[in-house]
């Protein structure tokens, strides 16, 4: 699936996000609520020296849901093993990361979602019981052998919670919804970040980076990168806000952090399909995007900030939309004042 161009994961990136990652809750800016519920969830196990319950994170990309997992393995003193919901393929690939874990181990699954059924439904059993039937041999000779598994905890992240089974949501002891971030918040991070990375910024342009940073951390951090390249050319390696504004202004993100790619779906909306409502994969047909792309990675915060919203018969852009592109809503071929 095709990444938000702010958002896109390459190696380089990851060692960047890793470098920038707190490993304690003392650390970790923002979700007050589902901070303060994991921080009494773990002393409560610690105290009873118990295994952590299965944890479920939901929300849209960027904002913690893998930062929280490995905080939780940390502050429980235990090892994290990482997959992905598309990687394992079959029973025998869950089997082997079941195996290999020790008590108390978090398995981290990301996009959990996207477990083939067949996988999912061996889960249950380890989730539940701690023990995995696995086939030995085929046809008549085959049978089915039951190994105990350590007590484990499984951490999911779900950009997609609707698309979860019931029999796997209801296997997860805590469930957490992650929202987007107040601009404070990620103003802290981004001072936070800047000091790890060693970089000159003031209040003010922490501020505006943290205000065109879509609610989302991970976006703040790149951007922050951006900036501190442009600041090292331009602008004597410091960034101010003058600067913060020069260089996000070179990436096409304006100050409520839509860049042109958002610009693109919300015109599209208005210009090809007279406002809408238009269904998914038309829309994406015409922006040239994946469906599963503006589902998961604009459109949450597209809807968050009021520009369109979803109805039965498809997506459709406000009144604000029109204000915000500068175009007249009486208008329905979209142009331009």
């Amino acid at each position: 699936m095709k990444q938000h161009p702010i958002g896109e994961m390459n190696e380089r990136d990851v060692d960047f996000d890793i470098s920038l990652r707190p490993s304690k809750f003392r650390d970790f800016t923002g979700q007050r609520k589902v901070k303060e519920r994991l921080e009494l969830f773990v002393e409560a196990a610690l105290g009873r020296k118990d295994v952590l319950d299965h944890v479920l994170f939901s929300g849209p990309p960027g904002l913690g849901k893998t930062t929280l997992a490995y905080i939780l393995s940390e502050e429980m003193g235990v090892n994290v093993k990482a997959t992905s919901g598309p990687i394992i393929d079959k029973p025998a690939d869950l089997a082997g990361l079941l195996t290999s874990l020790e008590r108390g181990d978090v398995l981290f699954v990301d996009e959990i979602h996207r477990l083939q059924k067949a996988v999912e439904e061996y889960l249950y059993a380890a989730m539940e019981d701690f023990v995995i039937d696995i086939m030995i041999d085929q046809g008549p000779n085959a049978r089915s052998v039951r190994l105990e598994l350590p007590k484990f905890t499984l951490v999911g992240a779900t950009t997609r919670s609707g698309l979860l089974s019931s029999p796997l949501r209801s296997r997860f002891g805590m469930t957490n919804r992650l929202d987007y971030y107040e601009p404070d918040d990620l103003r802290t991070i981004v001072e936070r970040s800047a000091r790890i990375l060693n970089v000159d910024v003031d209040a003010d342009g922490a501020r505006e980076i943290a205000g065109r940073s879509r609610g989302t951390p991970r976006i703040a951090n790149h951007l922050l990168r951006w900036t501190r390249d442009y600041a090292q050319v331009k602008a004597d390696n410091k960034i101010t806000e003058p600067i913060a504004k020069k260089a996000l202004q070179m990436l096409d993100i304006d100050e409520h952090g839509l860049d042109e790619m958002d610009k693109r779906i919300l015109e599209a909306i208005i210009h090809r399909f007279s406002g809408g409502p238009v269904g998914i994969e038309s829309l994406a047909v015409s922006v040239g995007e994946e469906p599963d792309t503006i589902e998961e990675v604009y459109e949450p915060y597209l809807i968050q900030e009021g520009y369109m919203k979803r109805t039965p018969q498809g997506r459709v852009v406000t009144e604000l939309c029109y204000q915000k592109l500068g175009i007249d809503p009486k208008d329905r071929q979209g142009r331009l004042l």
